[in-house]
């Protein structure tokens, strides 16, 4: 009985240390165009080189250094989800807009995938990774891959 009501005492006292947060209290998401990369951040495609020739489908990998991946939606300081940009180029995306979602071009992985498992066309193709924020923003400076080029035979 003395340990419950000292456990209960504890409590009560950590309750008044912690008061339940309302909304008007809750830290603010920030602005979404002006999540910073952190520096020396870069991202990048695993192990595809440019000028290969592969089968489809094709796995591709999302290399990231410096940042951390998480889900869209989900803010947290310097992380972000990946993507992959096919036969579109990265310099046409508006940093001050959300990455566009473009079937079969601009492929989104907002759940934090790390690779994808991919069915292309016989041809060649661009291929290059744009990483984005909570709000598929670009970070600050932008996170963009080299852009390879593959041929599907």
């Amino acid at each position: 009985m003395k340990r419950t009501l000292l456990t209960g005492i504890a409590l009560m006292g950590t309750l008044a240390l912690c008061p339940a947060q309302d909304k008007s209290t809750a830290p603010a998401l920030p602005n979404p165009l002006e999540t910073p990369s952190a520096k020396g951040a870069r991202v990048y495609i695993v192990g595809l080189k440019n000028g290969k020739t592969v089968k489809s489908p094709i796995t591709i990998r999302f290399g990231l250094k410096g940042m951390g991946v998480c889900p869209a939606g989900l803010h947290l300081e310097h992380t972000g989800h990946h993507h992959l940009l096919v036969d579109m180029d990265a310099s046409k995306l508006d940093p001050k807009a959300p990455v566009p979602s473009i079937e079969g071009k601009c492929l989104h992985y907002g759940k934090g995938q790390t690779e994808v498992k991919l069915e292309l066309a016989k041809g060649e193709h661009t291929l290059q990774l744009a990483f984005a924020n909570f709000a598929h923003m670009l970070h600050q400076p932008p996170l963009i891959s080299k852009k390879i080029t593959i041929t599907v035979e």
